[in-house]
């Protein structure tokens, strides 16, 4: 019964929106080539499956997603310790992550195609930018953030620098650097559409933007809604991941 609670509300919204979708379609208020039918989106979706293709163009955006993310992971870790480290550096660089934090990743495709060609380089790099940014606050919050008091007590068991890091600071920062991971996941993601429309010839952006060239319509809705499934998927699984390495000891919005 505690399951059937859980899935009733996301389960209503989804049948009222299909509801709805469909109500749209009968009454014809757009055009069958405007907004599909919920039963042709769902064909479509029937015979990529079958065929195979909707797999190979997931696995790809999935490598594509996760290379660019572990990459902005390593980066934003490193810089975050950085500055914590040696807070009288921060101002050297804090006006320039916030500089580019606020320019939009796919405003430098044209930069990128140049500096970078046309090949992964250019895709990785954009996803990069899209997710370095909200997981570099998040560690820099957590690091920076941490309880004097507790400072003081690795100060009074004599904790060298080195001790009073990874014995105090990186533990109670784990939370904020599990939750920044977690939205730049998410940020990943909703930059994988723009990274594969680089002259890409194979993965999710590109059958949207294929699709949408041979005018199926039906096909940009699939592609639409796998990003979307496969994203909520990835984000439930670091969302349970982050429950069992804390233990249930913080909790957020998103649970």
């Amino acid at each position: 019964m505690s399951l059937v609670r859980r899935l009733l509300p996301p389960t209503a919204g989804v049948v009222v929106l299909l509801l709805v979708w469909y109500g749209i379609c009968r009454m014809e208020l757009f055009n069958a080539y405007v907004l599909p039918p919920p039963a042709k989106v769902f064909d479509s979706f029937r015979n990529m499956w079958i065929s195979g293709e909707i797999f190979q163009d997931v696995y790809i955006s999935v490598t594509r997603v996760f290379r660019g993310f572990a990459i902005a992971f390593v980066l934003a870790f490193g810089l975050g310790m950085f500055r914590a480290v040696f807070p009288a550096a921060g101002p050297y660089f804090e006006y320039l992550v916030q500089f580019f934090r606020n320019v939009p990743p796919l405003s430098l495709i044209p930069l990128l195609i140049l500096w970078c060609g046309i090949g992964e380089t250019t895709k990785t790099v954009i996803i990069v930018l899209a997710s370095f940014f909200p997981m570099y606050l998040n560690i820099v919050k957590g690091f920076t953030g941490c309880d004097r008091k507790l400072l003081e007590v690795g100060n009074m068991f004599g904790y060298s620098r080195r001790e009073t890091f990874f014995k105090i600071v990186l533990p109670y920062a784990s939370a904020d650097i599990l939750v920044g991971m977690r939205i730049g996941l998410g940020y990943s993601w909703r930059a994988i559409i723009g990274a594969e429309m680089v002259a890409a010839s194979a993965g999710l952006g590109h059958m949207i933007l294929f699709a949408q060239q041979m005018s199926r319509t039906d096909k940009v809705i699939v592609g639409i809604l796998v990003i979307g499934i496969v994203g909520c998927a990835t984000d439930r699984l670091f969302g349970l991941a982050i429950g069992k390495l804390l233990k249930g000891n913080y909790e957020n919005g998103w649970n």
